[in-house]
């Protein structure tokens, strides 16, 4: 029963006085406040999305870090980045190509953290590093280590092995590589057949890369758009066009597509042997299926219509973006450059370096300039410098260099660098001293670690008077244990042991404390000769003691740790 309905079953009598109770339903009741509003609840606020950071980002970070500071700055902020460091991020790293002593360097620092071991996908990206640069017996040290350490060698690591002692032209060393992947039973994938087959072509042992192209058939391993561009890069360089055509068209037909790539390297192929009527007919599938001509390639093949006495028109219509970029002629670029300020030439440069043009081109604008006295901007010509280094123009890179030096330029520190890495790379070891001499007149450092392989790298090219100069021209804050033992090591490499005991008293003159790297140049060079048999006894009880103490573990600067990852290893 509801509560409303006792009430009028049951009415409230009042028989024998008057209450002063008045019934409920005559109760006064509140009149209602028109201008009452109810209060707002505050809004609380949402708090913000966390920031995604993407690998990627994570990534370029460090790579900058890493290229951009010396290593000592790059030792003090790698620990504090917010990173849980693993496998995926350190190649990632490496993968991006920082500079080879860095990454080097990075890849020694990473196997010291807590909890992180290197497995084969590292290995193999160091193991690249090194094969790159053309660090063979370094890039086998590497592959020795990953043997120690019990790290699973697959397929992957052996074909790099073998592409990159193939391009040191050691054929034979590459064909044992390949034996020695089959005989641990790591079976080969469609790249390594590829890459071997290459290499086979390029040694001109036809026969063996037939066999090794048959074996991948058999083996139900399916070529992929590589694999035909190999064979059909032999086959036009042999004269044979036509069989290259039909193996062009059949892998259209099995549903494999010619890519640019290799539409690239078949026309750049055909313009040595000047067959023109090959290059037309890819010519025409390129235009079909909307593939261009890299700028080289296009150049080249320009050249070679005009030599033939042939029409470039079909050239120009598939690489009609390239026609439309009004290429400048010389006498267009001198024609520019007349009345213009300095600032109007840095943007000539600057257009003519981003569309890709002929670096002969800015070759002549440079020989203008300094001709008419007219100074470029500092970050112009450390572009130009970058961009001849990156294409391996020595020319271009020391024309610039000299056109700086002449008009007072300083050049920014990426581009001293990348003179010394191009000018090692050709080993042109005077221009090395040369572009080192400007990069400290523009006030730039060195560094520790690239100062002393610098001078490592002068003495492995026999050329011990470079190297004590570029000893010289370091400041005195940079020379330390790292650099004292490059320059020992130096004089150790050269024969001459007594050169090395006297850089030896001149460090610990110094104070400048040994490292273990240190012990290890100096005792390699007095054991071979017998005149200095008490000074290598001594040597040896520091360093046993060195080792005892654990001093080259533990609380060990920056200067040391460069002076040991350089000499303390066989690397």
């Amino acid at each position: 029963m509801r509560f409303s309905a006792i009430f009028r079953k049951a009415p409230i009598q009042t028989r024998h006085h008057r209450s002063s109770v008045k019934p409920l339903h005559s109760l006064p009741r509140p009149k209602p406040n028109r201008y009452f509003q109810k209060p707002k609840l505050a809004k609380t606020q949402t708090p913000e999305p966390p920031r995604v950071v993407y690998t990627r980002d994570t990534v370029s970070n460090i790579y900058n870090i890493l290229k951009y500071s010396t290593w000592e700055s790059a030792l003090s902020q790698l620990p504090h980045l917010p990173i849980k460091w693993d496998s995926h991020i350190i190649n990632r790293v490496l993968k991006s190509h920082p500079p080879m002593q860095k990454a080097w360097l990075f890849f020694n620092w990473a196997s010291e953290i807590r909890g992180f071991k290197h497995d084969h996908f590292t290995y193999t990206t160091m193991l690249d590093i090194f094969g790159e640069a053309g660090r063979i017996q370094s890039m086998y040290s590497v592959f020795r280590l990953m043997k120690e350490k019990g790290v699973v060698i697959d397929t992957v690591t052996y074909t790099s092995l073998i592409h990159w002692v193939s391009s040191s032209g050691d054929v034979d060393e590459a064909m044992r590589l390949w034996k020695e992947m089959r005989d641990n039973g790591c079976e080969p994938t469609v790249v390594s057949y590829t890459a071997y087959m290459k290499m086979l072509f390029d040694d001109g042992r036809v026969e063996e890369a037939t066999e090794v192209y048959k074996e991948m058939l058999r083996a139900r391993v399916s070529p992929n758009c590589h694999t035909y561009t190999v064979l059909m890069e032999y086959l036009v360089g042999a004269g044979k066009c036509e069989e290259a055509l039909d193996i062009f068209f059949k892998m259209q037909e099995i549903g494999v597509q010619p890519d640019k790539a290799a539409c690239n390297i078949l026309i750049g192929k055909a313009c040595k042997f000047g067959q023109t009527s090959f290059m037309a007919r890819i010519l025409v599938y390129m235009k079909e299926n909307g593939i261009v001509l890299r700028y080289p390639v296009f150049l080249e093949a320009l050249e070679i219509l005009k030599a033939a006495g042939q029409s470039d028109g079909l050239l120009r219509e598939v690489n009609s973006h390239i026609t439309a970029e009004s290429l400048c002629s010389n006498d267009i670029v001198e024609a520019e450059l007349d009345g213009k300020k300095s600032s109007d030439d840095s943007r000539i440069i600057s257009s003519v370096l981003l569309m890709k043009q002929s670096l002969v081109a800015v070759d002549y604008l440079l020989n203008q300039m300094k001709d008419r006295n007219i100074k470029l901007d500092s970050f112009v010509v450390s572009a130009i410098v970058e961009t001849n280094c990156g294409r391996r123009r020595t020319e271009g890179a020391s024309l610039a260099l000299g056109y700086s030096s002449e008009m007072g330029i300083h050049l920014e520190k990426s581009a001293y660098l990348a003179l010394v890495g191009c000018f090692l790379r050709e080993n042109k070891l005077s221009e090395v001293i040369e572009a080192v001499k400007e990069m400290v007149k523009a006030h730039h450092s060195l560094g520790v670690y690239q100062g002393a392989t610098l001078i490592h790298r002068l003495g492995f090219g026999r050329r011990p008077r470079l190297a004590a100069e570029v000893f010289d021209l370091l400041p005195d804050d940079q020379k330390g244990v790292a650099a004292y033992t490059a320059l020992m090591d130096v004089y150790i490499s050269a024969g001459s042991p007594e050169k090395a005991m006297k850089i030896f008293e001149e460090m610990r003159g110094r104070e400048v404390m040994p490292s273990l790297g240190t012990y290890n140049v100096l005792l390699s060079g007095l054991e071979k000769t017998g005149d200095f048999k008490r000074e290598a006894a001594l040597l040896k009880k520091e360093k046993k003691s060195l080792v005892a103490n654990g001093r080259f573990r533990e609380d060990v600067d920056v200067e040391e740790r460069v002076c040991d990852l350089l000499f303390a290893r066989n690397l």
